[in-house]
Formats: C-alpha cells, structure tokens, sequence
C-alpha cells in the first residue's frame, strides 16, 4: 500500500496553464485530467494517495470549454510550489511529459508574484538599454555579423563598419561559435576592440554581443572572457544551450550585461497550431522570465511563417503587467528589409529593435554610409 505522505503546507497560490487541446468533444476531459496527474504525481488516478497528494499536488482543471468541433481549451492550475521557484522544474510542470501527447499546446500562462519574484528577471530591459546606449525617442537598430566562413580580423572589420555607422547593437550571427575560421576568444577579442575603437570616435555607445551558445562547460567561462575584452552583453540560443542557461548568465551580477535572445531550435515549438508552445509564451513569456532583455524572432512577411497576430501577440507579452518585472524589446528579424521599417515601427508602436541584416549588405554603397543614412532617417522621422 502507498503511504499517505506527510502533510503538505502550501501557499495555494497557483500556476495557471491555458492549453488548447487538438480532440474531440469526447476526448477533451479525459485529456485534460491525464495532464493534470501526468504533471505532477504520474500516477494512474485511482492509486493516488488520498488527502494532500490528491488534494493539493495534483493539478486541477478550472475550465474546459469548445473552441470549435475539434479544439478545446482547459485552464489547469497548478501549486506554485510544485515547480521549486526553479525555472528547469517549472518548464517540467508546465509542459514536461504533456508534451509527448499529440494535440497539446501552451496557448498561455498566468504567473503568479511569488512565483515571478524568485527570478531577478531582465537586468536592463527598455528603459535600462535606452539609458546604456543613449537612444531615446527612436527604435533600436541592432545588426548580426556575418556570413560563416570569414575570418575573425574580417568580421571585426565588419563590426567596425556597423559601429561607425552608429548601429546601437552588433550581435554574433547565431551561427558563429568557435570555428577554427573565427575562434570565439579571437572573434570577440577583434570585435570587441573594433567597436571601442568606433565609439572612441563617433561618440556613440554602440556594443557587441557575441553569441555564448558553446558547450555547456565553456559558457560561463566564456562569457566572463567576454566581458574582460570588452564585450557588451551576449547573444544567448535558449533552444541550444538552456533557458535556465540563460537566466543564470543574466543573474549574474559579476557580469551585469545585457541579454539577446535567439530563437534558433525553438521553431519546432511553435510552427504546428496544435501541438507545442504559442509564440507569445515562447519568445515573450519566458524569455522575460529568463531575464532577456530583447527577445528576436520573425517578422511577419520575412522568410518565415509567423503571422501579424503572433508576432502581436509576442510584442503584447514583452510588456504586460509581470510582476516586478520590466518591459523588453521584441526585436523581430528574419528578411527585414530597409524599405519595410515604417512600416514595422508603426506595427510595433516605436518600442522596438529592428534587427537588420540582409538588407543592409544590397548595393553598392558602404556599410558605414547606410548605418549612418538609416540611423539618421530614424532620428528625424
């Protein structure tokens, strides 16, 4: 016989999880019960012990209603001490072994304080950026250097060419790491000195961020390298390296740098309408949560499918009301396109950072003079 358990003292605040589930009318409530014991007890409902075990840690469904014949959405609530206030055993409760089920997805959450003051949060956000960089009254630009295969000592010429023209951040493009072509500690070492050499002159507070997603043991050391050569904040992969990753880099106060997050490895996520987490929770949600403080992911009417209505939606869940926590900037990329931006700052209400790559590289006219001619539209707009 299993054992009752010692009596559980909990606060009974809750974690409350909207999912939309891909299933019948018949379906949906036996679905929606199976997340409420696979979350938490996995154990079959009827050698569930009795009293707080049935009563307080399994999940609880507060409504199941019908979207349409074959979609159903259920708010299940969870005891918000089930997820340890650690970020790896909340994506456990929230989505651990639910996500195997076909027919599942996030569609939203609600986090209560507690639980949202157990994280530090974004260190910088909106108003902090604005304050680092000096850039008030216009949209960000931020820029990714690139493409693979050049050498250190040319990507940091580049870099130089982007910061002269007054870009407010050069990021890593996501696929740099450590290639015998660029070497991370060279590659930020020559980057990072481009850049100071470019503010020394203009009178901007451009910075590079090189991208961190290296293997799991070299990350943190990295990044402390980072700082030292004069790196400005850090490009993070959640999908590749962790988002408990990336909240324990932003935590760090013997860093104290800005974050960017990058969504790549995350797209399988989000792409299915039935299945996986919504943009919104993915690219807003939990990267505030991480303590990002821009959150990159495609523009509508890029190379990638994202929508008008997610990409809102994810622009919605940087800057809503999260506790304690301060707004980020959605920094939307993937084929943005010189011609486009009007139309993405008015898209985006001006709170935005516009990640340009690509279109900056058309033509025949020099990095420097289109940073500078497209910072400078910005700032008489």
């Amino acid at each position: 016989m299993i054992p009752q358990g010692q009596r559980l003292e909990f606060s009974g605040e809750l974690i409350v999880v909207e999912y939309m589930l891909h299933t019948s009318k018949k379906d949906s409530l036996s679905l929606a019960e199976n997340i409420c014991y696979e979350q938490t007890v996995e154990f079959p409902p009827d050698i569930v012990p009795p009293g707080d075990i049935q009563e307080k840690v399994v999940g609880k469904i507060i409504s199941l209603e019908a979207v349409d014949a074959s979609h159903h959405r259920a708010l299940i609530s969870f005891a918000v001490e089930l997820t340890g206030f650690q970020f790896t055993q909340f994506l456990n409760v929230i989505f651990g072994n639910c996500s195997l089920f076909p027919g599942v997805r996030i569609a939203g959450l609600r986090l209560p304080d507690l639980f949202l003051d157990a994280f530090k949060g974004p260190r910088f956000g909106r108003s902090g950026l604005r304050e680092a960089l000096g850039v008030y009254g216009r949209p960000l630009l931020t820029t990714a250097i690139k493409p693979q295969g050049l050498s250190s000592k040319e990507l940091a010429a580049e870099t130089g060419q982007f910061a002269r023209g007054g870009i407010d951040i050069i990021k890593d493009d996501h696929g740099l790491c450590d290639q015998p072509f660029s070497p991370f500690i060279e590659r930020v070492n020559y980057c990072s000195e481009a850049v100071r050499r470019a503010n020394s002159k203009t009178g901007f507070k451009t910075r590079y961020m090189p991208s961190l997603s290296g293997p799991a043991d070299k990350v943190l050391d990295w990044a402390h390298k980072a700082k030292d050569a004069g790196a400005g904040g850090f490009l993070l992969s959640p999908g590749l390296v962790g988002w408990d990753m990336v909240r324990m880099i932003a935590e760090d106060d013997s860093l104290g740098l800005p974050i960017m997050c990058h969504p790549t490895f995350l797209g399988s996520f989000v792409t299915s309408p039935d299945n996986g987490i919504s943009h919104s929770v993915i690219f807003g949600t939990l990267a505030r949560l991480a303590g990002a403080d821009l959150t990159v992911f495609p523009n509508y009417g890029g190379r990638f499918s994202f929508t008008r209505e997610e990409c809102r939606a994810i622009a919605h869940a940087t800057e809503e009301p999260f506790g304690q926590h301060t707004a980020i900037f959605p920094a939307p990329g993937g084929g943005m396109t010189i011609e486009r931006i009007p139309e993405i700052i008015k898209f985006y209400d001006g709170e935005v950072a516009l990640l340009v790559g690509g279109g900056l590289h058309w033509g025949n006219t020099t990095l420097e003079k289109k940073c500078l001619a497209l910072r400078s539209s910005l700032e008489n707009r």
